[in-house]
């Protein structure tokens, strides 16, 4: 852990997702010393926060993603990440971390999957995106396809458009 001057514990305030001129993924970490009030800022490459974080913590770029999702969901899906990254003996939530199912791999979607995503009414948008990358996670794929949706979309409202052989 990061010690100030006057003898006590930094505690971690805020992490900035950033790229850098390469365009890897930097953290500039946001610390302040609660006895003094010295605040000091470190740029280091993500996931290298050896001592630097005091406490599970989410990015600021995590949290405002987080902060968008219907208030029924957020709850939810903030407890299943936060299980996942302590699971993985981690302790900061990134935008990514935020996207990525259980598997740890990022989901993707085929274009006319992501098109007709984008006609599912605002308020279940959300939760229909975070249970068909599940559904995807916990068959072992990492794409979402238009059989795929319309798979979920049988299962939980009992209808399709897919045409069923007699």
């Amino acid at each position: 852990m990061l010690t100030c001057g006057c003898g006590r514990w930094m505690h971690t305030e805020g992490i900035e997702e950033r790229a850098d001129e390469d365009g890897a993924l930097q953290w500039f970490i946001r610390s302040e010393c609660r006895g003094c009030g010295l605040k000091v800022g470190v740029d280091v490459p993500a996931w290298r926060t050896h001592g630097l974080v005091d406490r599970l913590m989410w990015t600021d770029d995590a949290l405002h993603r987080l902060d968008r999702m219907p208030p029924y969901l957020a709850p939810l899906v903030r407890q299943e990440v936060e299980q996942d990254v302590r699971a993985r003996g981690e302790r900061v939530v990134s935008y990514d971390a935020l996207l990525c199912p259980r598997t740890g791999e990022r989901i993707e979607w085929e274009p006319e999957a992501e098109r007709r995503l984008e006609n599912v009414p605002a308020p279940v948008r959300a939760m229909a995106r975070i249970e068909l990358e599940r559904t995807a996670a916990d068959r072992g794929t990492s794409r979402i396809t238009v059989a795929l949706m319309e798979e979920v979309k049988a299962k939980y409202f009992g209808m399709s458009n897919v045409k069923r052989e007699a």
